[in-house]
């Protein structure tokens, strides 16, 4: 005997109450300007509400939650094509998630601007390299200041 289970009544707008397989896809985004540790920026599809979010969040990546602020960021409409006419890019929502009480995130870098250290041989071959190259690159003295690409 199969069990009947009552799931509330769906109705427009209400919130997504069970997740399975989400038709959403976020996307999380470097913010602009500096924000709070706890804070932070998805670009998400215009259908998806706040309570959404913080049920996709909350149910698939078990990310703690305390608020979620949405905006919606209208596309340009600057660019012209090859008849003049105004091309414009299309809408999307920004989606600021304050994460829960002591949760911090921190965007990863993923280039670091240091430098890697080079051992004493490799300084020794560079600059054996750079000497040989200039002096390859200097001019025949025999030539009289005739490029080496006009040949005889």
């Amino acid at each position: 005997m199969a069990r009947n289970v009552l799931y509330p009544l769906y109705q427009l707008g209400g919130p997504q109450l069970r997740v399975f397989r989400t038709n959403f896809f976020i996307k999380l985004v470097r913010p602009g300007v500096a924000q709070p540790e706890d804070t932070v920026q998805f670009r998400i599809p215009m259908e998806m509400t706040r309570v959404d979010l913080r049920n996709y969040l909350e149910r698939i990546y078990n990310v703690p939650v305390a608020a979620v602020r949405t905006r919606v960021q209208h596309g340009s409409n600057r660019q012209r094509d090859y008849r003049n006419v105004r091309i414009k890019k299309p809408d999307y929502k920004v989606a600021y998630v304050q994460l829960a009480h002591g949760q911090t995130f921190t965007f990863p870098d993923l280039f670091p601007e240091t430098e890697p250290s080079l051992t004493d041989k490799e300084l020794q071959s560079q600059s054996e390299f750079l000497e040989d190259v200039k002096q390859r690159q200097s001019s025949d003295p025999r030539r009289g200041g005739v490029s080496d690409w006009f040949g005889l």
